[in-house]
């Protein structure tokens, strides 16, 4: 698998898990990450995604705008996205954008992944 600067990135059996490296997601690192999560789904050919969001304390309106062009990307190529250990600060904004409505969030990566399986 490729190199990734600003995510971790492990497979847990079908599903390829992206922890974000960064705590922060602002201009200043966006275009880098959005490359590495297109790459993910494009390139990699991932068919499960989960984005553990635990270490990030900041997500710009940037960086909600590259998730929704990550959701409609993932579902072109027949990838489901998945977030989880999303902050309450962000919860938050996702839920006054109605993101929240759009993508499948879990509380913990456990949680996730066995939804991952469920929907098996």
């Amino acid at each position: 698998m490729t190199e990734y600067r600003r995510l971790s990135i492990k497979e847990v059996g079908e599903v390829t898990v992206a922890r974000f490296r960064d705590w922060r997601i602002e201009d200043s690192n966006i275009t880098e990450v959005e490359e590495e999560l297109f790459r993910l789904v494009d390139a990699d050919g991932c068919h499960k995604l989960l984005l553990n969001f635990a270490t990030v304390d900041f997500l710009s309106s940037a960086g909600l705008g590259r998730l929704l062009a990550l959701d409609q990307k993932a579902k072109k190529n027949g990838c489901v996205v998945k977030l989880s250990d999303i902050r309450p600060e962000i919860q938050q904004i996702l839920a006054i954008t109605k993101l929240d409505r759009l993508f499948d969030i879990k509380d913990t990566e456990v949680d996730a992944l066995a939804s991952f399986q469920e929907s098996a």
